[in-house]
């Protein structure tokens, strides 16, 4: 046989070198296929795999680091991430088929039906992340579960079922930042952390004796819940022992002199004393510095609860806590660059000891509120997704937001680097922000938006994205993160955009999963975003200041098109109910009824599905300038244009004459 084949092999011939070369060819595709094959294996062995509908070896999942099937995260061609978020998954997780997938760093199945005990996930040694909360799993976790995870940054088990004691091998890992265990039943005690753990959180669970003293400058909700849980930041460990049992107390004996007696009880009645008055002086602290935060509670002791590298839906809280444990450590302290040349306005000590209050929290970063010496208000953000960025590469994108300036941007007054966080200095805005008018109660004090204001937010919004568009024209996507809340109103109603163009500085990771460009259709179908990712991002504000209803897309981890507030529109218009479409608190609609239409049919045409489709930025804002009141006539007119958008959609004709009535 062998000599068979070496005679072939020094044959000549044009057509064996063809086969041989064909079967070279099928080995290298076999090879690259051996993913596509385990992730189908993987689909196979869950129950409820519907929502994986586009998983199927005719696509590839990547192209590129662009992803064609749902739920996988791609890096240079490989899989390198299992997002499979709030799906309706269930059964076993098969942890064989995911460990012959050696590039896989990140799996995060939370917010499914998953049961079970935990899988073996040491076989995964270089996990980077991994999520399980809000799932069935159940039992004990192997003290050694996590042995050898050196990669291992985020653990979430949170709000399952697991028994037993925490496994101290996770007291090993190197690199753990986050640790999320609320809401089980895991008893005993808390390993001694010693890395440079950043969150934790073991609420809610049956955990005993004094907390380590690593973790010590936790926020105390991160282990409330565990009644026999002591130390700092709870209740301090009561320093009189319980009191012996009888058969260790040692009996009177004759050998003890009275004098010995004696001076035993004096000793138990001062160490009582002393420990009546420390605990009198631990109480009086406290009390004395509640005061002083109650007066200035200071931007390091506000509390919020962001979330450090996690996925959506996490409820984590940290608290800000003194200068050794606060948001920065005194020995962290920098230098505040400023953009604008106002070197002398303040410095990064003036931020610390500021009054300041929780403004918001979001996955991104959280924002404070700190009123200066002067009475000035700034907002800092605090964020923590920053950190994959070079130094260098982040102040040259820091410089060039700087140097922007339009009327309907809010400007980047100052920033502060960190390798493990970054801060950006804004001015305070009273009057909040778009989606606080929109969603928030409304009074006779604060009434809702009417039409004039609405249509003059979406203006101004349509001129800052153009100056966006403009002056940053290579990146994919100016703003990315378009939404109601990162569109702020100072006291005209005169829209000023925030968090914009920050793509290029946030982790890839924390991108993909947060940023409202990455919930766009066209990311969920083809992994791609583009320029005109931000106009389908306008087209959702447009829809969402016409009905006054929040876009439950950006609630979801990814595009849905069952939960796509365009797609709720167009329902209402082919059922003829055009009229209900409209926010019934916006006041100032009574001759505006041609307007109002023209913008429902723009926001409409920004939200179609295939990018392509869509128009471009710059005519989209062309079309709301000049927008004007239209008489019967020209509304009949926008009725017929906007019919002929829903023909697409298999929409009857004359959908919209219900709004004429």
């Amino acid at each position: 046989m062998g000599t068979h084949i070496a005679r072939l092999v020094r044959t000549p011939n044009p057509s064996l070198l063809l086969v041989l070369l064909s079967l070279l060819q099928l080995a290298f595709v076999s090879f690259g296929d051996t993913d596509i094959e385990n992730l189908l294996t993987f689909k196979d062995s869950l129950s409820n795999p519907s929502s994986l509908r586009n998983w199927n070896a005719s696509i590839s999942p990547c192209n590129g680091d662009i992803a064609n099937w749902i739920g996988v995260l791609c890096l240079k061609n490989k899989i390198w991430g299992l997002q499979l978020e709030s799906m309706g998954l269930g059964g076993l997780v098969n942890i064989e088929i995911l460990d012959a997938m050696p590039t896989l760093r990140i799996i995060s199945l939370m917010n499914n039906n998953f049961e079970g005990k935990i899988p073996e996930i040491k076989k995964l040694g270089e996990l980077k992340a991994l999520y399980l909360s809000n799932n069935r799993f159940t039992g004990d976790i192997p003290d050694n579960a996590f042995e050898g995870m050196r990669s291992l940054k985020n653990l979430f088990l949170a709000n399952n079922a697991f028994t037993g004691k925490i496994p101290s091998s996770l007291a090993t890992l190197p690199r753990l930042l986050v640790l999320k265990m609320e809401g089980n039943q895991f008893v005993g005690r808390i390993p001694d952390f010693k890395q440079n753990v950043k969150v934790v959180n073991f609420a809610n669970n049956e955990l005993e004796g004094p907390i380590p003293a690593s973790l010590s400058n936790m926020s105390a909700s991160m282990f409330s819940g565990n009644k026999n849980l002591c130390g700092p930041p709870l209740e301090k460990c009561s320093l009189i022992s319980p009191p012996p049992s009888p058969s260790a107390v040692p009996s009177a004996s004759p050998q003890h002199p009275p004098i010995y007696k004696k001076a035993i009880s004096a000793l138990q009645i001062a160490l009582i004393v002393i420990s009546i008055l420390l605990l009198l002086a631990i109480i009086a602290t406290v009390v004395f510095i509640l005061s002083k935060r109650k007066q200035n509670p200071g931007l390091l002791n506000a509390t919020d609860d962001d979330s450090s590298m996690l996925p959506p839906n996490s409820n984590n809280q940290e608290k800000k806590v003194s200068d050794s444990g606060g948001m920065m450590k005194r020995s962290d302290y920098g230098k505040l660059i400023f953009l604008k040349g106002e070197i002398d306005r303040f410095d990064l000590h003036d931020l610390l000891r500021a009054s300041a209050e929780v403004l918001g929290s979001g996955n991104l970063g959280a924002s404070y509120k700190a009123v200066i010496m002067n009475d000035e208000a700034l907002v800092v953000k605090r964020y923590k997704q920053m950190n994959n960025v070079g130094r260098e590469e982040f102040h040259e994108h820091m410089r060039r937001l700087g140097r922007l300036d339009h009327e309907n941007l809010l400007p980047v007054e100052a920033y502060y680097y960190r390798k493990e966080e970054k801060l950006l200095v804004c001015n305070f805005m009273e009057d909040g922000s778009l989606a606080s008018h929109l969603h928030g109660n409304h009074s006779v004090d604060k009434p809702s938006l009417d039409w004039r204001s609405r249509l003059k937010i979406i203006k101004g919004v349509g001129r800052g994205l153009t100056y966006l568009y403009n002056e940053l024209p290579s990146l994919v996507v100016p703003h990315g993160h378009l939404k109601s809340s990162n569109v702020l109103l100072n006291d005209n109603f005169e829209p000023l955009l925030c968090d914009y163009a920050l793509r290029p500085v946030i982790n890839q990771e924390q991108a993909h999963m947060y940023m409202t460009a990455y919930r766009s259709p066209e990311h969920a179908i083809n992994g791609r975003i583009s320029r005109k990712t931000d106009v389908w991002c306008l087209g959702i504000l447009i829809l969402e200041i016409l009905t006054g209803k929040i876009p439950e897309n950006y609630l979801t981890s990814s595009y849905d098109s069952n939960t796509n507030l365009a797609t709720w529109v167009n329902e209402m218009v082919k059922d003829k109910r055009t009229s209900e479409i409209f926010d019934v608190e916006m006041r100032g609609t009574k001759n505006s009824k041609g307007e109002m239409i023209c913008l429902l049919k723009i926001g409409l045409s920004c939200c179609e599905d295939d990018p392509d489709t869509r128009p471009e930025l710059k005519e989209v804002v062309q079309e709301i300038e000049e927008m004007k009141d239209r008489d019967k006539h020209e509304l009949s007119s926008t009725i017929g244009d906007v019919n002929a958008i829903m023909s697409s959609r298999n929409a009857r004709d004359g959908a919209f004459s219900s709004f004429n009535r």
